[in-house]
Order: structure tokens, then C-alpha cells, then sequence
């Protein structure tokens, strides 16, 4: 059990109300052994309950490295109202003593005229170093890297290497991974720490390093940066620049906000919900707000699926005569819906993983049409014995059998074309430079419904002669 397991459990009862006693009484002591126990992400998740007022005296108690880990693990919304409250020489502080990423976050959601308070009261090194930072595109992977990363030159010894990373590592994220340049600060492989430590003291760096390493452009999106460090087991992913020169590396921990961001994204895209995606908002999200990101879409689905209620308004002449056909409506329905979104979610997971490219188009289509006649013989198949075993009132002179054909046919065609369209629009959107999730749900189940009632009717009336 690490010893932050071991601390989390020495407070299992503390909260937001039992540290509100404790700033009244003024003990400073209790709070500060409070802060020191338990786990910063355990301290900043009973703060968030209490006032940026009674925050701060909090975090006053302990030292700058613990004040700013703790503070960089508050929810976004907390940190900025801090700082909104602290004078511009405590506000630098902090941020100085926030990792480099977090710090750069913080200071592109302030308010301008404060970002141009801080800055003269930095140092000169973490001024330019959010300035470079805060410059990268959002969505970029230079916008979420950090630059706390441990560099080596090729020539040194193992033991030089190591005596130089024990010296960076109090000012460094992470020292498992060391970064091997040259003159020109260009990436030309890396070494881990435990190679350090098994090889012979009086081995060159370049001798044990690895030349072939995995890396990340400056520019690159975040999420194919975050699927690289995934694909090969990273730690760290180092980042370059345009002439390879190393910039900064993305951190495993990063690498999993942004996958999981990324598929918060797409999971309120399938629903057809807009605005800005984060995640962990939904509490602080005005009910105003949550109206306007769902309104639009819900409208727009509805105008397009007036079009349904046309289709049906015009074949009622054949509903009036055959009623059994407006039993088969809701799983004509049900079945489009679900084959078609199942097989827009396999191919928009497909994309998002790199699994499918669009030179893969052909492949899914097939493999889609495959499954989709196996599902169609299948369903129809039920419908088909649903008509001939009960029948219901048919017109006189009109067989079961050629109802029951009739519905099933048109029951396979439209499983077969609602999943050869979950399969193709997502495609389609890609190629367009459009986000495949937007497309893949509800979208496309209002646009199955209106094809299904298309082919359904259709198939009745040429098959029934009406």
C-alpha cells in the first residue's frame, strides 16, 4: 500500500465542514498535518466545496510545492476564481510553482487584464515559457505539453547521465525518460532510467540510447499524439518542432485527459448535443446553457422527421386496407435505427482508434453489407412467420403469404440499407473534414426512418398491387 493510500485512510472522515471548523478555530497545525496526510488530489476534492476565500487560507498553511499541486488538481472554475482574488505578486507565485502545462491552461482562461498584471511579476524563464506555451493552437498537442523534461547530451558518461538527472529531477515531471540531443537541441533518440542504472558506469549515453523514437509534431492534434504514446506503452511522448528540435513532451497522465475528453466529445456528438464538450461540467452547466447545446439539433431532427408523418399520410389508403402493415411500423423502426447506429458506432470507433482509413472504404462497405444481409434474412425471417402464424384480417382474395413476403422484404432491405448507412456517412464525413460523430446517431436515425417508409410502402404497394 503506497503511502498516499496509507494517508487517504488516517482521514476517512474529514470534509468540507470538519476544515470549515478548522479556519474558524484558526488551527493552522490541524490543517496543515490535513493537507500534508492525505493525497493533493484527496485535499483539492474537499476544497472545492468550500469558498476561494477559505481556499486560500488553506493552501497558506503549506509550502509553494504543495500549495500549487494541490491547487493544480481544483476543478478549472475554482482556480480561476482564486486568482481573481489574490494581488498580482501571490498570483505570480503560484503560478511559478505550477507545472509548466497546468500553468499555461490557467493563464489562457484569465481575464486579459490580469494576464497583463502577472507577467511582469514573473521570472523571466516561466514568462516566456507560458507565453511559448499559451501561443500553441488549442487541440494542438503543443497546447498541453509540458516542458519540464530531462535532456542528456550523446557524448557523456552513464555516470555523468546519472549524476545530471539527479540534479534535475526536483525541477523535472518526470526523469524516467531522458532525452538525448544534440548541439542544435534536435531529437536523436532516448534512454530510460533503468537502462542508466544497469549499465556499466563508464558506458557513452549513445551507446545504449534509442534512435528510433516515437514522437509528436508540435501542430499535431492532441488525440492522435495521446493514441501514439497509447500505441507504444509510453511514459512520456517527446514533442519537435518543424526542424525536429525538442519543444516539450506529453505525459501519460495528460495523454489520458485528453482520450477521455476526446470520448466525452464524441459520446454528446452521438446524442446530437453541442456547444463546448468538457469534461465533469455537468453540475456547473445552467439549465439555460444545456438548453441551448441540445435546442437546435432536437429541432432540426424534429422539421426533418415531419417528412416521416408525410410518408405515412400518403399511403393511407393502403394502412386503411392492410392493417397489419402499421403493426410492423414500430420495428420497421426499431430495427433500421439499431442496425444503422450499431454499425456508425463500430466504424466512428474504428476511425477515432487509426483502425480505418478512408482507403478502407470498400472493405467496410462490404463487410457492412455482409452483416447487414445476415441481420435482414434473420428479421425478415421472424416477420415472415409473425404474418403466416396469425394472420390478423386480411382483405378477401389477399393470401398471408404474400403480406408476409411483402413485409419482410421490405424489413430486410431496410436493415441492409440503414447499416450500409451507419457504415458510409461517417466515412463521408470524414472525407469532408467533418466529425463522424456529429452523423453517427441521431442524424442518421432520422434520416433511416424516412428511407425505411420509403422502401416499406414502396415494397407493399408494388408487391400488394396498391
Amino acid at each position: 500500500m503506497s503511502t498516499n493510500e496509507t494517508a487517504d485512510m488516517d482521514h476517512p472522515h474529514i470534509n468540507a465542514l470538519d476544515v470549515h471548523a478548522l479556519i474558524l478555530k484558526r488551527r493552522t497545525d490541524e490543517i496543515r498535518t490535513f493537507c500534508m496526510d492525505m493525497h493533493p488530489a484527496g485535499v483539492a476534492e474537499v476544497l472545492q466545496q468550500l469558498s476561494s476565500t477559505e481556499i486560500w487560507e488553506v493552501l497558506q498553511t503549506v509550502d509553494a510545492d504543495l500549495r500549487a499541486e494541490i491547487f493544480s488538481h481544483l476543478e478549472e472554475h475554482s482556480q480561476v476564481e482564486l486568482m481573481l482574488q489574490l494581488d498580482r505578486k501571490a498570483a505570480a507565485r503560484l503560478l511559478t510553482d505550477m507545472p509548466p502545462d497546468d500553468r499555461a491552461d490557467l493563464f489562457k482562461r484569465l481575464p486579459e487584464d490580469q494576464r497583463t498584471g502577472i507577467l511582469p511579476a514573473m521570472a523571466q524563464a516561466e514568462r516566456e515559457d507560458i507565453r511559448r506555451l499559451a501561443a500553441y493552437e488549442e487541440g494542438t498537442v503543443g497546447a498541453v505539453m509540458t516542458s519540464d523534461y530531462a535532456v542528456l547530451e550523446a557524448g557523456i558518461t552513464v555516470t555523468e547521465a546519472i549524476d545530471k538527472l539527479r540534479l534535475a529531477a526536483p525541477d523535472r515531471e518526470t526523469i524516467y525518460y531522458a532525452y538525448v540531443v544534440d548541439a542544435h537541441r534536435k531529437l536523436i533518440g532516448f534512454v530510460s532510467l533503468r537502462e542508466l542504472i544497469v549499465a556499466l558506469p563508464k558506458r557513452r549515453v549513445d551507446d545504449i540510447m534509442h534512435t528510433e523514437a516515437a514522437f509528436a509534431r508540435v501542430d499535431e492534434d492532441q488525440e492522435t499524439a495521446a493514441r501514439r504514446l497509447q500505441k507504444y506503452d509510453l511514459i512520456a511522448l517527446p514533442i519537435v518542432d518543424a526542424d525536429d528540435v525538442l519543444v516539450g513532451i506529453l505525459t501519460h497522465d495528460d495523454a489520458f485527459d485528453i482520450l477521455v475528453d476526446e470520448q466525452q466529445e464524441d459520446l454528446e456528438k452521438l446524442v446530437a448535443i453541442g456547444g463546448k464538450h468538457e469534461s465533469g461540467v455537468y453540475m456547473k452547466t445552467s439549465p439555460w446553457r444545456h438548453f441551448r447545446n441540445r435546442v437546435w439539433w432536437v429541432v432540426g431532427l424534429a422539421a426533418v422527421g415531419l417528412i416521416s408523418g408525410q410518408i405515412v399520410f400518403h399511403y393511407e389508403e393502403l394502412i386503411e386496407t392492410y392493417i397489419i402493415l402499421a403493426v410492423f411500423l414500430p420495428l420497421l423502426a426499431d430495427a433500421g435505427g439499431n442496425t444503422g447506429s450499431q454499425s456508425a458506432t463500430l466504424v466512428v470507433r474504428a476511425l477515432a482508434l487509426g483502425e480505418v482509413r478512408l482507403r478502407d472504404v470498400w472493405r467496410v462497405i462490404s463487410k457492412e453489407a455482409i452483416v447487414s444481409l445476415m441481420l435482414g434474412l434473420v428479421l425478415g425471417g421472424v416477420a415472415f412467420a409473425r404474418i403466416i402464424l396469425f394472420p390478423g384480417e386480411l382483405p378477401d382474395g389477399m393470401g398471408a403469404s404474400r403480406v408476409a413476403f411483402a413485409v419482410s422484404l421490405a424489413l430486410s432491405l431496410q436493415v441492409v440499407s440503414a447499416t450500409l448507412l451507419g457504415a458510409m456517412l461517417p466515412l463521408l464525413a470524414y472525407r469532408i473534414k467533418l466529425d463522424p460523430a456529429v452523423v453517427a446517431s441521431p442524424a442518421l436515425t432520422t434520416t433511416v426512418d424516412v428511407t425505411g417508409l420509403l422502401i416499406y410502402f414502396g415494397c407493399a404497394s408494388l408487391i400488394l398491387g396498391i
